[in-house]
């Protein structure tokens, strides 16, 4: 624990002072309903607090419990640093997106603050925009790099990074569970996510943010997370605007599971740790937990009587969504299934056929090619609206059902790698615009991707695109109009903003959503995914 009396932490800071640089204490200590928190004044001038509580640790007794409210501290809670990542396993150095080593801790429910440099004007707040961050709901941090709030924060916003319990831990269903949460059990994730929000509407305003204008938005596995939010009748009246990238729990790919089902895996999950009740794997170390659960990965997300009591597409045809602005959108060469290897045009027709025996022949006039460029070109379009393209188009349907609009985006920007750079993940020459190259231009992250080599050689071009996509996003999340040159997304003419590739980065340029009449085919008698093509998520 950080809480300290001021007087120790001000000579913690002198001490240090000769050894390293020191940001300044970001004025008076903020109250919050818990006690008293320090963050620091960034070179920038933007005000952080870091590794600050918003639920009680889920450890021993809480291990798959609902969150627990924190108990009040007395002194100053030094929020000067980052809390430890949640229980997950850790990443490579020489993947793509590796941003440093973390601690992990099943202590981990706290949340990082980000607010502009100085107090808002009299009488006035900023916009907050709090992160959900992606991951297949299996890893992910509040504080890696690519999702750091400076940048937002500098322009006007008050950004809040929030975690949430991950992988078994984070989402494990169970009969001894179910009987301890009176009738359900699992979505514990989604709790922590729930109880944050609670937090942000209760304690942000001292922060500088106005509680009464939050937009809460996630890429991935943080995108599925609002799609559920929106939906949850738990979440009601805790943000005003939405937005979502590469990712949403509407449709089947990953629809929420009954709970039945759920409780099956983590049944199996017990007989292989060799425990005797829930209990007995509360004992259980969470590294061995982990261990044992990855080969058992489903689809995470439980239908329960709370949280998530009907499948996302049910409560929005029934009008029972948070009725509020959506901002969504997806890239060009993303998806979460492959066709397998294309090295001629049999392989593309034998693909096609094998995953869609019903449709193939529509499919394949849907998206000819008659190359083997085209082919691999071809296929990667399918690959992306079997997945993201149909998971995106039926949340921008499925909004288009209430009064608040939808603005939908296509991102296709290929970073701009440095000549010879590789990674263990993915091919620079061919990853094109994958799956979370948008999200370091939607936060004004892109150098954290060169933070421990060199990876990109970012250009003018990328930068003032960062900074457009940036200023979009900020004004969505002032008055909900990402610009007027962006117009609201229509049933009757599906169209996208086009962001990258293609088109300066001052101006805009809307296109038809690719293949938005064919993508009813892709999902009609498709093949079921074998165990080894199931639905990859990774941020």
């Amino acid at each position: 624990m950080r809480c300290i009396a001021l007087a120790i932490g001000l000579l913690a800071i002198a001490s240090a002072a000769s050894a390293q640089i020191i940001e300044r204490p970001a004025g008076d200590p903020v109250r919050t309903e818990a006690g008293l928190v320090a963050g620091k004044i960034l070179p920038s001038g933007v005000r952080a607090w870091l590794g600050v509580p918003f639920a009680a640790p889920p450890v021993r007794d809480l291990r798959w419990r609902d969150p627990q409210a924190h108990a009040r501290w007395e002194g100053i809670w030094n929020a000067d640093r980052p809390a430890p990542e949640c229980m997950q396993s850790l990443r490579g150095r020489t993947i793509n997106h590796y941003f440093g080593e973390e601690a992990t801790s099943e202590d981990c429910l706290y949340l990082n603050i980000w607010s502009p440099p100085g107090p808002p004007l009299a009488g006035r707040r900023h916009p907050v925009i709090v992160w959900i961050y992606g991951g297949g709901f299996n890893v992910g941090s509040a504080s890696m790099a690519n999702y750091a709030g400076e940048p937002l924060a500098a322009k006007g916003a008050v950004y809040v990074a929030i975690a949430y319990r991950v992988g078994p831990l984070g989402f494990l269903a169970h009969p001894g569970l179910t009987v301890e949460g009176q009738g359900s059990s699992g979505n514990y994730g989604l709790k922590d996510q729930i109880a944050a929000l609670q937090w942000v509407k209760r304690n942000i305003g001292g922060f500088g943010g106005d509680p009464a204008n939050v937009t809460i938005a996630g890429q991935s596995a943080g995108s599925m997370s609002v799609s559920l939010l929106q939906a949850s009748p738990a979440a009601k009246g805790l943000f005003h605007r939405v937005v979502g990238m590469s990712g949403s729990a509407l449709g089947d790919l990953m629809a929420p599971v009954p709970l039945a089902e759920a409780e099956r895996e983590g049944l199996d999950l017990q007989k292989a740790l060799g425990a005797q009740s829930i209990e007995e794997m509360r004992d259980v170390p969470a590294d061995r937990l982990i261990a044992l659960a990855a080969p058992l990965r489903r689809r995470p997300i439980v239908l329960d009587e709370h949280v998530v009591p009907l499948p996302p597409e049910q409560a929005f045809a029934q009008g029972r969504q948070a009725d509020v602005p959506a901002m969504i959108g997806f890239t060009r060469d993303e998806s979460f299934r492959s066709l397998g290897p294309i090295a001629d045009m049999t392989d593309y027709q034998r693909a096609i056929r094998a995953t869609f025996p019903a449709n193939a022949e529509q499919i394949l006039r849907a998206y000819p090619a008659r190359t083997l460029e085209e082919a691999r070109r071809a296929a990667r379009d399918v690959e992306r609206d079997m997945t993201l393209g149909s998971q995106m188009a039926a949340w921008a349907q499925a909004q288009s059902s209430g009064k608040a609009p939808v603005f939908a985006y296509f991102f296709t920007r290929t970073h701009p790698y440095r000549p010879g750079v590789a990674f263990a993940d993915h091919d620079p020459a061919t990853v094109g615009a994958y799956h979370t190259a948008d999200v370091p231009y939607w936060l004004g992250t892109l150098e954290s991707l060169n933070r421990f080599r060199l990876t990109r050689d970012w250009t003018p071009y990328d930068r003032q695109l960062s900074d457009r996509m940036m200023d979009r996003l900020l004004a969505f999340a002032r008055n909900g109009n990402p610009g007027n040159d962006w117009p609201a997304w229509q049933a009757a003419r599906p169209r996208l903003l086009l962001l990258g590739d293609g088109v300066a980065p001052d101006k805009s340029g809307m296109i038809d959503w690719p293949h938005f009449r064919t993508l009813p085919l892709l999902s009609d008698n498709v093949r079921p995914a074998a165990p080894a093509d199931r639905p990859r998520i990774r941020d």
